[in-house]
C-alpha cells in the first residue's frame, strides 16, 4: 500500500502540496480564528500564498500559542467534533486537539500507509502494547489505523510481560508496537521461562517513544542490546499529536518516510530560517487535510535532519533521521550542549541499571545541573567510578549520581495518568 504519490518524481509531489496549500490557506481564512487573527496581525493576504516557497513570509506558529489559544484553533462547531485528545505535555500544559471524522478517517489513512512502510499487509495481526485511552492519540491512530489496512489488532496494553506472551503464544502476531526499552523486559521474562522468542513468529517490531538508531541509522545502545538478544526487524516511528501524521522507516531503515499528501515540513534554524541540506534544524510543519484544527508553520520543538538521497524501497519522499532532541530540553553543562537521549544511550548501555530518571534543574548560580536517579539490583563499591569514568570518556561531563530504590524510580517514570514512561524530569527555572 504505496500511495503513488510517494513514487512521483519531486516536481509532481511539489505540485500536488502547492494544491493542497492553497486549500488550506483558503480555509483557515474562512474558519480559524487564530490564524485570521495571525494574518491581521502580520499583514498577511493568504491568497498570496501560493507556492512553498512563499510559506517563509507567514510567521511561525509555536506550542504557546496552542496552549494559550487553544480554543481558538477549532475550526468546526462543537457538534461536528467527533473526538478529543491531548497532547503528553511534554513541552509544557497538555494541548487539546480535536477531530472530525473526516480527521479519524485520515488517522487512519496516515497509519495505514505508515504500517505499510514498515511492510504490514492485509491480512497481518498486529499486537498493541500501548494504550488506546486516556485521551492518548497515538494508540487510537493504531487501531484505526490497522483496521483500514485490514490487519487484524490485539489490544494488550502497556506493560505486564505475562500477558504480553499469552496473548503472543495464543494469537500469533506477526508484528508488535512497542516502546522499545519494553522489548527488553519481554526477553528477560522469556528467557526466564523458558520462552522461544527466537521463533514465535513475529516478523518485527514497530517502535515508538524511543531511539533505536545514532544519526548514521547505526543501531544506538538501545537498539543494539534488543539485536544483540532477539534478531527481530525493529523499524523507529516518529509522530506527535499535534501533526496527525507519523514518519516510519520502511525496511531500509534509513529514517522516517514522510507523506506529502498529508503534511509539509520544513527544517528551521534558531531565525527561523532554512538550514542546509544535511544539517540538524526543528522541525517545523504544515498539516494537510485537516478539518478540525490544522496548523501552519508550527514548530515542534524537535531537532531532526532531513535526508533526500533515493531511498532502495522506491520512495521518493524525503526522511527524517532520528530526534535528536527537544530545543527546550537542551542544558548548557560545564561548557558542553546536551540533549536527553545522548543520556539516556549512555545509561542504556550499563546492563547493572535496572531503571533510572533524568532530572534538570537550576543551581543557585543560575545554570543548570543534571542529577541521574539510578535504580540498581545490587550496587557495588566499583559500579560507580565505571559509570563515572564512561560519562567522562564518552560526553566529557559528570553530572550528579544518585542510587534510588527501583520502585521510587518506577513511580517517578509512572506517574499518575501517564500514558508512557517519563525518562526525564525538568524542573529548570523558566522552562
Amino acid at each position: 500500500m504505496i500511495p503513488a504519490v510517494e513514487l512521483r518524481p519531486a516536481a509532481e509531489i511539489k505540485a500536488l502540496r502547492e494544491a493542497k496549500l492553497r486549500e488550506l490557506m483558503t480555509y483557515l481564512q474562512a474558519h480559524s480564528s487564530f490564524y485570521q487573527r495571525h494574518f491581521r496581525t502580520h499583514g498577511i493576504d493568504p491568497a498570496d500564498i501560493r507556492h512553498l516557497e512563499d510559506l517563509h513570509r507567514i510567521p511561525v506558529t509555536e506550542k504557546h500559542d496552542l496552549q494559550q489559544y487553544n480554543d481558538d484553533f477549532i475550526c468546526v462547531p462543537r457538534r461536528e467534533i467527533a473526538d478529543f485528545v491531548t497532547t503528553s505535555g511534554t513541552l509544557g500544559s497538555p494541548v487539546t486537539f480535536a477531530l472530525t471524522d473526516a480527521d479519524l478517517d485520515r488517522l487512519a489513512y496516515n497509519e495505514a500507509v505508515s504500517f505499510a512502510c514498515a511492510g504490514v499487509q492485509k491480512g497481518d495481526v498486529i499486537q498493541l502494547m500501548t494504550t488506546i485511552d486516556r485521551r492518548f492519540m497515538a494508540g487510537l491512530a493504531y487501531f484505526l489505523g490497522a483496521r483500514l489496512l485490514g490487519a487484524a489488532i490485539i489490544r494488550t496494553g502497556a506493560g505486564i510481560p505475562e500477558l504480553q506472551w499469552d496473548s503472543i503464544l495464543k494469537f500469533k502476531p506477526d508484528y508488535i508496537i512497542v516502546v522499545p526499552s519494553f522489548l527488553l523486559k519481554l526477553l528477560a521474562y522469556a528467557e526466564k521461562n523458558g520462552i522461544d522468542y527466537q521463533n514465535c513468529g513475529i516478523k518485527g517490531a514497530i517502535c515508538i517513544g524511543e531511539a533505536l538508531r545514532n544519526q548514521d541509522f547505526t543501531p544506538n545502545t538501545l537498539g543494539r542490546k534488543i539485536g544483540e538478544k532477539w534478531d527481530l526487524p525493529l523499524y523507529s516511528t516518529y509522530a506527535s499529536t499535534e501533526m496527525s501524521t507519523a514518519f516510519t522507516e520502511c525496511s531500509a531503515q534509513r529514517g522516517g518516510h514522510e507523506h506529502p499528501e498529508l503534511i509539509i515540513t520544513e527544517i528551521l534554524d534558531a531565525d527561523n530560517q532554512p538550514v542546509r541540506p544535511g544539517e540538524i534544524g526543528e522541525l517545523t510543519v504544515t498539516t494537510l487535510g485537516t478539518e478540525a484544527m490544522p496548523l501552519l508553520r508550527f514548530k515542534t520543538g524537535d531537532l531532526v535532519q532531513a535526508h533526500n538521497t533515493p531511498c532502495p524501497c522506491g520512495r521518493t519522499t524525503a526522511r527524517l533521521g532520528p530526534v535528536l532532541g527537544r530545543k527546550k530540553q537542551m542544558v548548557k553543562y560545564k561548557g558542553t550542549t546536551l540533549y536527553p537521549p545522548a543520556l539516556f544511550d549512555l545509561l542504556n548501555d550499563f546492563d547493572e541499571i535496572e531503571n533510572y530518571i533524568v532530572e534538570f534543574y537550576t543551581n543557585e548560580l543560575g545554570t543548570d545541573e543534571i542529577l541521574l536517579k539510578i535504580g540498581i539490583k545490587q550496587p557495588t563499591h566499583t559500579f560507580l567510578p565505571k559509570l563515572r569514568d564512561r560519562f567522562r570518556a564518552k560526553l566529557r561531563v559528570l553530572p550528579q549520581f544518585e542510587f534510588c530504590d527501583i520502585g521510587e524510580i518506577n513511580r517517578l517514570r509512572f506517574p499518575k495518568m501517564s500514558r508512557k514512561p517519563v525518562l526525564l524530569i525538568d524542573r529548570r527555572e523558566g522552562v
